[in-house]
């Protein structure tokens, strides 16, 4: 017993050192009195002794502790993945010379170098050198942007093509990198505080059994004239047949098997309260890249070229790492097409691809640079020679099931808002196709933080749908979030629940499903109190023995699981 009931003394010890009460304190005391009331009897003589029914009430509560711990993950914080993001050091200029310092040597108007495939270790603009930057750390979009003299830059954004030199404006923790770790770790204390339905139920349990056990000594004393014996036995019975054996499975027992329920469809519940928080839910908000959509461009306008630009733009493409470039050159060599034989072919940094072909130049990349209209939608262009240029068109593709998880989220009655990085043309694209309620463009993390909190301080309950770093504020803040797999480590252990496949339509179930095993959590304590209710007055009026009240325990046990089965 010493060694088995640890966890429940070590908890019942720490909420009594603060003053409080929770479900382990009248179990501790359950099992220590009836162990402590059987060394009685056994150093008296007496006719009976109730280790077994200490054993057997730990046994069922050690189940019950099992469960629960089944569906936690034991993960690093999303604030501190986030902080391992942030660069140790960076190459300052001083004079004509580079010298490594660590970050914290650094100061506003300080000039580094950014190499190419680095990391922005510093908030800052751009003075000299062109480039292209992943911003997906803050926007969440793949399509990398154009940096040149002037360009703003923030710490954790990617350098991909050209050497910048940059003066800081912002370092260490002053940037947006370490201002959205902190936005995390705060949303993380804030969720941390959820009280759960157990949590709830021992906060007026706990109480109410101590109070009665207490009140049976009492009277018994009173009426047998002062028999501690028979007044301790039956004190000990009303403590073990009110001790919360069934609500400590109640929660446990039912969150297993819907746990499990979800895993069948593709979904890993990460939090013992997701699926309470879950239940709760009115307001579902969505980024887009990444999570509604698979965040790779592909090609949308192939059939409208000639052979020869599909051929020359092949072989541009092909000398390029840039999203765009990738793209074009698997749907164009998909398609059959080879590439045509080009010289002298280059990357501009920051512009694209230019290489001669058949004595002209041929070059592929940004409107601007090729002397073209940039559109609304995302593309990349090409120009032979003096020609006009032409425009290769690119669009994200929804993920397998979005379509239906929105529609089924809307059926249920549920406000949907479509959030995102992304250009307002793309997202109110978008939101018009699946039929968002509202949408949200250029949002960084902190403004989808804050519109959680909004949405929260207005009294909604709001479940965040999101795969990015950019997400991860949110995704912490929202009362409840979910991350697919693909998503990136900070915004998967921000999240409550990770959708394990690329299919998106187990989302609308989960709902469905977490508000059935909510039911079923209160059922069972309902089964809990009808026990009592009969019980507590048999073993108040003596005809109980601690041996008795363990077995009418155990059968309450055996009746909330199979209940719990029932959701299955």
């Amino acid at each position: 017993m010493a060694f088995s009931a640890q966890p429940f003394f070590r908890s019942a010890w720490s909420v009594l050192q603060v003053r409080r009460l929770n479900m382990d304190v009248p179990i501790s005391l359950a099992i220590l009195l009836a162990c402590a009331l059987s060394l009685y009897e056994v150093t008296q003589s007496g006719e009976h002794a109730y280790f077994d029914a200490a054993l057997s009430l730990t046994f069922f509560l050690l189940a019950g502790r099992y469960l629960d711990h089944r569906t936690r993950a034991i993960a690093r914080s999303a604030a501190e993945e986030l902080a391992a993001l942030e660069v140790p050091r960076a190459e300052r200029f001083e004079g004509d010379e580079l010298v490594t310092v660590p970050i914290a040597e650094l100061a506003v108007g300080d000039l580094v170098r950014v190499k190419p495939g680095g990391r922005m270790p510093v908030d800052g603009v751009v003075m000299d050198g062109q480039s292209e930057l992943d911003r997906s750390l803050l926007t969440g979009e793949t399509v990398p942007v154009y940096a040149g003299p002037d360009s703003v830059v923030s710490a954790g954004e990617v350098n991909l093509t050209g050497p910048l030199t940059v003066r800081v404006t912002a370092a260490g923790e002053d940037t947006s990198l370490h201002r959205m770790a902190d936005l995390v770790a705060m949303a993380e204390s804030s969720k941390n505080r959820y009280t759960s339905l157990a949590d709830k139920a021992a906060g007026i349990y706990a109480p109410g059994v101590h109070l009665l056990s207490f009140l049976a000594f009492v009277g018994w004393m009173v009426a047998t004239g002062g028999d501690v014996r028979l007044s301790l036995n039956i004190a000990v019975a009303v403590l073990i047949i009110t001790c919360p054996c069934a609500l400590g499975l109640a929660v446990p027992a039912v969150t297993t098997a819907a746990s499990g329920r979800l895993f069948r469809r593709g979904m890993l519940i990460k939090d013992a309260t997701a699926l309470e928080r879950l239940a709760e839910v009115d307001t579902v908000v969505f980024d887009k890249t990444g999570t509604l959509t698979e965040g790779a461009p592909e090609l949308t306008n192939l059939e409208e070229f000639k052979l020869r630009d599909l051929q020359v733009a092949l072989a541009l493409a092909q000398a390029s790492s840039h999203p765009l470039a990738v793209s074009l050159a698997a749907s164009v060599s998909g398609a059959g097409v080879d590439p045509a034989g080009l010289s002298d072919l280059h990357e501009v940094p920051g512009y694209g691809v230019k290489g001669t072909w058949n004595g002209e130049t041929v070059r592929l990349g940004r409107a601007a640079w090729v002397g073209a209209k940039a559109g609304p939608q995302t593309a990349t262009y090409l120009q032979i020679g003096t020609a006009a240029p032409l425009e290769f068109t690119f669009a994200d593709h929804l993920r397998e099931g979005a379509d239906k998880a929105v529609a089924a989220l809307k059926e249920q009655g549920m406000k949907l808002l479509l959030i995102s990085g992304d250009a307002p043309v793309a997202v109110e694209k978008l939101a018009k196709r699946l039929g968002f309620d509202e949408w949200v463009a250029e949002a960084l993390p902190e403004d989808k933080a804050k519109r959680i909190n909004t949405l929260t301080q207005e009294g909604a309950r709001v479940l965040m749908v999101g795969d990015g770093l950019n997400d991860t504020a949110a995704l912490a803040a929202a009362h409840v979030s979910i991350s697919p797999a693909s998503a990136l480590d900070a915004a998967r252990v921000a999240s409550d629940i990770v959708l394990l496949g690329s299919d998106m339509s187990p989302l609308a179930e989960a709902t469905v499903i977490a508000r059935k095993a909510t039911r079923r959590i209160k059922e069972n304590f309902a089964i809990a109190a009808g026990y009592n209710a009969i019980a507590v007055p048999i073993a108040l009026f003596g005809f109980a023995t601690p041996l008795m009240a363990a077995l009418a325990m155990s059968a309450s046990s055996i009746t909330v699981s199979l209940n719990a089965l029932r959701l299955r």
